[in-house]
């Protein structure tokens, strides 16, 4: 898998999708505990947070219910309480590879959106969050963002959610 990683401030900033043994096991059963169900997508667009990109029509996805901090915490014995959420997102049905080489700049940017950046710490409890609305140029809006974030000392972190759903959409970590 081959994500865009942004040189910024001595650090990467890298936006991640899904890893692949998550999605393995959200194809399967999903973090709430339900199967998978696989449909075709007649219209495309749906952010998927498998490869970072909208579905095209004909696509085979699921909705699937994501826990994006469980497994996170769990790899390094941190204990987020009650951050530990879950909520909607969607996959292929099956493996898709994740990001191609082709992808370029931040996932689901585009001028005027609005996004909030959750920011967390080593325990996974948020320690802040931005609403922001993605400007002109919405990749170096999400680089200005991000880099922000990551100089508070203790994110270690960052969780990017859509505004209208809450859904989340991707996170980049300190490298």
């Amino acid at each position: 898998m081959t994500t865009k990683t942004t040189r910024s401030a001595a650090r990467e900033l890298r936006p991640l999708p899904i890893g692949a043994g998550a999605l393995a096991e959200l194809r399967d059963t999903d973090d709430a505990g339900r199967p998978c169900v696989p449909f075709t997508d007649d219209d495309g667009g749906r952010p998927l947070r498998c490869c970072l990109r909208r579905s095209e029509p004909g696509d085979s996805i699921a909705l699937v219910s994501y826990a994006p901090l469980r497994r996170w915490a769990a790899e390094r014995g941190a204990r987020p309480g009650a951050y530990e959420e879950q909520g909607p997102v969607f996959v292929h049905a099956r493996e898709c590879g994740g990001p191609g080489e082709e992808w370029n700049g931040y996932p689901f940017a585009r001028p005027g959106v609005l996004r909030v950046l959750r920011r967390y710490d080593a325990n996974g409890h948020i320690v802040g969050g931005r609403l922001i609305e993605l400007p002109d140029d919405a990749d170096e809006g999400f680089e200005r963002e991000l880099r922000e974030a990551f100089e508070e000392p203790g994110v270690v972190l960052v969780h990017v959610r859509a505004v209208e759903y809450g859904c989340f959409l991707f996170e980049a970590r300190k490298a």
